[in-house]
């Protein structure tokens, strides 16, 4: 062998053989045969702590996904994880958006095989069969990835409006008289997100059977694509404030005790205590969320001391808990109260709607908890959602005898995705913070809420109405007011 292919095989052998500390090597030092050595190998052990942190949220949620339980999953040393992310934070964001990027694959191949009118219906088939393939990534996407805060839900929004432009720019293609689902494409998807993750979240494996209930429900929108009016979240017109909604807000933080020795009994003291606990929690979960809110943040912000906390709540999980409890309540009440105050099920569900948008308008505070929140504070809150999703199914079954008698009812299924759709309108409303209009959101709701039984002529015809009933009136208060 030639002297010079000897010293090649040397340096070939020594830089293999390096050990992987020397890796990143000096500022400066360049050595390509050992980057094109072990680049594989960085690269498989960034995907094992993907994975392990898509397995360890899935198994102990985010709260118990530790970097401990993340590098016990993927088989890796503390160094190597912080090789690679900066935090659990920053792991959780990257486990995210590989998902992401796995979904957005596939519905793009799924889109470039379908017509342009049928590009909404070949994503929801195009997800419903990724979470069938792969359900633990898709429950950690769909589902758990909800409870990492405020960086991961703008990942998982951000991902929700790729797949919407996909889907917007395919519908382009649609002829103006061809059907298309008159639907805003993120509202769609992350109604089937929820749908979707719900399941996942309970175990059940085979979500393949949702796929023609879901292509059901998004073909009960359809109309022709020129005539389409539903197809962005824009606001509409505000209707006059619903008499059903609570004069003070729902979390309201009672006064301080006077300085000197109050003259109130012990119980009056502890519920002082306990009102202004609640309403620095649902305070701190707009200021901060609630994974990054601490005990101590709630007893300075309520001006109470430990003791005072733990003699009402166990920990933080149970303060938001009890905060989480009680919006739920009063949402339930008010939105129950404006639903039967009037007749007919069309009448009612604006009533309903109009009452319901305009109280979590009013008390961003209960918004926030209960729509953003909740998915972080842990199981029970979550299983608070699912039962908002039962009892407002319980406002819908009465549209059903709107059916015409030639027309085939929605299912369970669409029912849930209603609701999931309006809920998803909902959060994307609270998330906008100061820039909400969730009362100007009430004509798309009312479509979600309405067409698949009505169908799209007579749901709109019945939301016109109602605009212009409540324009006039808004006039004619004016008037006499200015008559006055």
């Amino acid at each position: 062998m030639p002297e010079s292919s000897v010293d090649t095989s040397i340096e070939l052998a020594g830089a293999l053989s390096t050990p992987l500390r020397f890796a990143r090597g000096r500022p400066g030092a360049r050595c390509p045969t050992r980057t094109m050595a072990q680049n594989p190998r960085k690269s498989t052990q960034r995907e094992r702590l993907l994975s392990g942190m898509v397995a360890a949220t899935n198994r102990r949620g985010y709260a118990g996904a530790t970097v401990s339980a993340v590098i016990a999953e993927a088989g890796v040393s503390r160094p190597t994880f912080y090789d690679y992310f900066a935090d659990r934070d920053d792991c959780l964001q990257a486990a995210i958006e590989d998902v992401q990027q796995e979904l957005l694959a596939a519905i793009t191949q799924e889109l470039a095989q379908r017509p342009a009118n049928e590009a909404l219906a070949g994503a929801v088939a195009a997800l419903v069969a990724y979470a069938s393939a792969e359900p633990a990534k898709a429950g950690f996407l769909l589902s758990e990835s909800m409870a990492g805060g405020t960086r991961a839900l703008d990942q998982r929004d951000r991902g929700i409006a790729k797949l919407a432009a996909a889907i917007e720019r395919a519908q382009r293609g649609a002829s103006a008289d061809q059907r298309v689902a008159d639907l805003d494409p993120r509202v769609a998807l992350g109604g089937v997100y929820r749908i979707i993750g719900t399941r996942l979240r309970r175990g059940e494996q085979a979500v393949s059977k949702l796929n023609d209930e879901l292509l059901a429900w998004v073909a009960s929108y359809e109309r022709a694509a020129g005539e389409r009016r539903w197809q962005k979240l824009s606001p509409g017109p505000v209707p006059e404030r619903s008499p059903h909604l609570p004069d003070a807000p729902i979390h309201q933080a009672p006064a301080l005790f006077p300085a000197g020795r109050p003259r109130l009994s012990e119980a009056e003291i502890a519920e002082n205590h306990r009102l202004r606990i609640l309403y620095a929690t649902a305070q701190l979960a707009v200021e901060k969320g609630y994974p990054a809110t601490t005990v101590a943040d709630i007893t300075r912000s309520a001006s109470v001391d430990g003791r005072a906390f733990y003699r009402h709540f166990s920990d933080k999980q149970e303060a938001f808990t009890a905060v989480h409890e009680l919006g739920f309540q009063q949402v339930m009440d008010v939105t129950a109260k404006a639903f039967f105050s009037v007749e007919g099920w069309p009448q009612r569900s604006w009533e309903a709607g109009r009452a319901l948008t305009q109280l979590l308008q009013e008390n961003p505070l209960v918004a926030r908890v209960g729509f953003v929140e909740a998915y972080a504070v842990g199981a029970s809150a979550v299983q608070r959602i699912e039962d908002s999703h039962t009892a407002f199914v319980f406002f819908l079954q009465e549209g059903l005898l709107q059916q015409p008698k030639d027309s085939v009812p929605p299912s369970r299924v669409a029912m849930e995705a209603i609701i999931a759709a309006v809920f998803e309108t909902i959060y994307l409303q609270v998330r906008a913070g100061a820039e909400s209009q969730l009362p100007a959101m009430l004509g798309q709701i009312e479509h979600l809420w309405l067409t698949p039984f009505l169908g799209v002529a007579e749901a709109d015809a019945f939301i016109e109405r109602q605009q212009r009933a409540s324009k006039a009136r808004k006039r004619s208060r004016a008037g006499a007011s200015d008559g006055g």
